[in-house]
């Protein structure tokens, strides 16, 4: 690896992790009833740059609006960093640019959740609309660091080939789904907080529950037909490849989403607590990432076989 190439791929490793990082801060702010701490003001907090005597919900936000503004200002840097470093038109100048775009997508996002106040103990079922909005956006700009941390390590993009790369961008669609229902179900446990797990359920088949209860339990059944999708799929996906990264992803992948599963059941049995809520939040990004170099890899070994 030439050592320009070896300083983007670092930098792009570093900006994956601090994006990873800001994800899960801002489910922190969620989750901890915090989303309302700079009111209803943006980009100032509670009419100010920098609030004065902040309470600890105006802190937990005003700290993911900083991180946020960090992560945006690393993506310029990073287009900065890959116009200085490669010639004109190379892939990696444009997937740069597209974590850029991803990135400022999350702050005009983030921003529109704040003005139309669908934040802190808001009931509004467009919240609905925006948080879901929030995490395909997410997920987008994730998948974009991903293929762009891809591109400084030389293994450049390319699109589906064959029935192997179709298959995966079935199941990345059905995590995805997966994805937006769990953002749903994490907005429903934090607003209307129950003390038993037969609480819970009641109050899900309720006719009388919110919308965002009610919608809680399309998560369970989106995970299990991820999970069964990943474990009975992605195995078939490995026949005929040559062994490599692609090959020893379709042994991973299926393990990270059991883990990920499980790890979703523990969550529902302990009422979701914040930490496992973050570290559930966590895998499910994990699994994502890998998700997508997989579809890659296998787009890449097929055309190497096609040409072949």
């Amino acid at each position: 690896m030439k050592p320009e190439a070896s300083s983007l791929a670092r930098f792009s490793l570093w900006q994956l992790l601090l994006n990873v990082v800001v994800i899960l801060w801002g489910a922190y702010v969620r989750a901890s009833g915090s989303g309302a701490g700079c009111g209803k003001h943006w980009p100032l907090c509670n009419g100010q740059v920098i609030p004065r005597d902040p309470g600890v919900q105006t802190m937990v936000e005003f700290a993911h609006r900083v991180s946020s503004g960090g992560v945006l200002l690393l993506a310029v840097a990073g287009v900065i960093l890959a116009t200085k470093k490669t010639p004109a038109g190379d892939v990696l100048r444009k997937t740069a640019w597209a974590v850029l775009l991803f990135t400022l997508a999350e702050a005009i996002v983030g921003a529109a959740i704040v003005l139309l106040e669908h934040t802190g103990v808001s009931l509004a079922e467009r919240r609905g609309i925006s948080i879901t909005l929030h995490l395909v956006n997410t997920f987008a700009l994730l998948a974009a660091l991903t293929v762009h941390n891809r591109a400084t390590v030389g293994r450049l993009p390319t699109g589906p080939r064959g029935p192997r790369s179709l298959v995966t961008a079935f199941v990345m669609l059905l995590v995805l789904f997966t994805g937006a229902s769990g953002a749903i179900a994490a907005l429903g446990d934090t607003l209307f907080p129950v003390a038993s797990l037969a609480d819970g359920l009641r109050q899900d088949v309720s006719p009388a529950a919110h919308l965002f209860v009610r919608l809680r339990v399309f998560h369970p059944l989106f995970a299990t037909l991820s999970l069964a999708a990943l474990l009975f799929a992605v195995p078939l996906l490995r026949r005929g490849l040559p062994d490599g990264l692609a090959a020893a992803l379709t042994k991973g992948v299926p393990v990270l989403a059991a883990a990920q599963y499980g790890l979703g059941l523990a969550n529902l049995a302990l009422l979701a607590p914040i930490p496992l809520q973050l570290l559930h939040l966590f895998l499910a990004d994990a699994l994502w990432c890998a998700l997508v170099w997989l579809f890659a890899e296998l787009a890449l070994a097929e055309s190497r076989l096609q040409a072949s």
